[in-house]
């Protein structure tokens, strides 16, 4: 079935879903081995040959009808093995054996679970604030659940890396997944939280007082569920054909990022769709840095009418300007000290808007400047030093449709890019490098946007 509004698609596919049986019986699924992983219960599972099955079956009968003679053998219980037990419970247990490690948050694996937790958010009449995330946390993710947890009663963090989203030969299975690490940042966030609400933000040395038992931060609960949860239908598609159900949001989805990655909005506004009617939130948190992907999902929630507020807040950046963003882990010394550029050369264009000048030949080409120049640089250097790039795009867009322009208008302009850092060619001894030793090309994107009259590298536009 398939219902199209306005450049919208909601395309819906029902396939068996014998991919969801186990193959094997267990005891349970496993709740802290990762995607898909079994629980350790399950590792005292024996292989017997089928000879010695056969061997011991007479005796077996035998036996049964000696004692059928005499007395009714009592019924014995199946074997626990036998037994398949529910896909999950609704809330986990603490990650692996620490037993403090949510502190006092929740960790919900299951949709009926997020539902149950949110209609008692419901009686008693709080807000709550959503902030979606792939995981790898990092200070531009705590940003926004610093906001969220300012603007809402209780915040619930998701994490859950979203394979729709990902393109056929892009880097899912590198994608990093530091699930404990992640919780480990959450828990130290809501002790933070908790003593901004006390109003002991600045204790002296010494005189810090942790949260007392029970007393709950903001982040009251994180969201961790499988894909089998998220996609209960069929096994998610990042074909660009592929079969199943997808929100589609056109002609904004197949410009730019979508051009260059013709499935990503699909599957982002599709987990998000499917996120946002699962918890419910009053407010879902963004950030700037991802600005195409901010203004897809503010057009769905406008057109599908679904009630809830989306905030994007500017983008946080290193020191040297540098986005922030979780693959930057990828990124060693040589290739960190180059990635910059982008940010760089957008700040050259910003720096001809506040000169007066508003024509895209002169915004964009001075940021395109900037990049082909350090490009031809970078290649005429030896092997062994380089960091090569591939340019993507550099846009000058109208900020709510993202479609070229050649003049900024009464609405400003996006200036945007996108960079690809290569692998390196040579490494030597001792050189610091990235994870999976800066063999895995990394994509950077950023933005700023251009407001009539002034320009600004963090304005809120949502």
């Amino acid at each position: 079935m398939m219902v199209s509004h306005h450049g919208l698609r909601l395309i819906y596919s029902l396939r068996s879903t014998d991919w969801l049986r186990p193959k094997v019986p267990l005891r349970r699924w496993s709740t802290s081995g990762g995607y898909g992983g079994l629980s350790s219960q399950t590792s005292n599972i024996r292989c017997v040959s089928q000879s010695s099955v056969r061997l011991r079956e007479p005796y077996r009968e035998a036996r049964a009808n000696i004692r059928s003679r005499s007395t009714p053998t009592p019924k014995e219980p199946e074997p626990e093995e036998e037994h398949i037990a529910p896909r999950e419970p609704l809330v986990s247990k603490p990650l692996d054996d620490d037993p403090g490690f949510l502190g006092e948050m929740q960790m919900l694996r299951t949709v009926q679970g997020v539902r149950d937790y949110r209609k008692l958010l419901s009686d008693e009449a709080k807000t709550v604030g959503l902030v979606p995330t792939m995981g790898a946390l990092h200070e531009g993710h705590l940003s926004l659940i610093r906001t969220a947890a300012a603007e809402n009663d209780v915040v619930v963090v998701s994490i859950y890396v979203n394979p729709t989203q990902f393109g056929v030969n892009e880097d899912l299975d590198k994608y990093p997944r530091t699930l404990r690490s992640d919780v480990a940042k959450l828990v130290q966030l809501n002790e933070e939280l908790v003593r901004k609400r006390r109003g002991k933000e600045d204790d002296a040395p010494g005189t810090y007082t942790p949260p007392a038992l029970g007393e709950k931060g903001p982040i009251a609960a994180i969201f961790v569920p499988h894909t089998r949860e998220m996609y209960p239908g069929l096994p998610p598609s990042s074909q660009i054909d592929g079969k199943g159900s997808f929100v589609t949001i056109t002609p904004i989805s197949n410009l730019l990022e979508g051009a260059s990655r013709p499935v990503f909005f699909r599957g982002v506004a599709t987990v998000c769709m499917k996120l946002f009617n699962i918890v419910q939130p009053t407010r879902a948190y963004f950030g700037q840095k991802d600005i195409q992907q901010s203004l897809v999902i503010r057009r769905m929630v406008k057109d599908f009418h679904l009630p809830l507020t989306i905030r994007v807040l500017p983008t946080q950046r290193e020191g040297d300007g540098l986005a922030r963003s979780s693959r930057n882990v990828y990124l060693g010394a040589r290739r960190r000290a180059i990635a910059p550029i982008l940010s760089r050369a957008l700040r050259v264009g910003l720096r001809e808007s506040r000169l007066g000048k508003t024509m895209r030949s002169d915004i964009q080409g001075a940021a395109m400047e900037i990049l082909y120049r350090e490009r031809l640089r970078q290649e005429e250097l030896k092997p062994s030093v380089r960091a090569r790039f591939e340019i993507d795009y550099v846009s000058f867009a109208d900020p709510d449709t993202m479609e070229e322009i050649e003049q900024t208008t009464d609405k400003g302009a996006i200036l945007s890019g996108a960079i690809k850092m290569l692998p390196i060619e040579e490494s030597w001894d001792g050189e610091k490098l990235g994870e999976g030793d800066d063999k895995t090309p990394v994509r950077l994107i950023d933005n700023t946007v251009i407001l009539k009259g002034r320009s600004s590298r963090g304005a809120n536009v949502m």
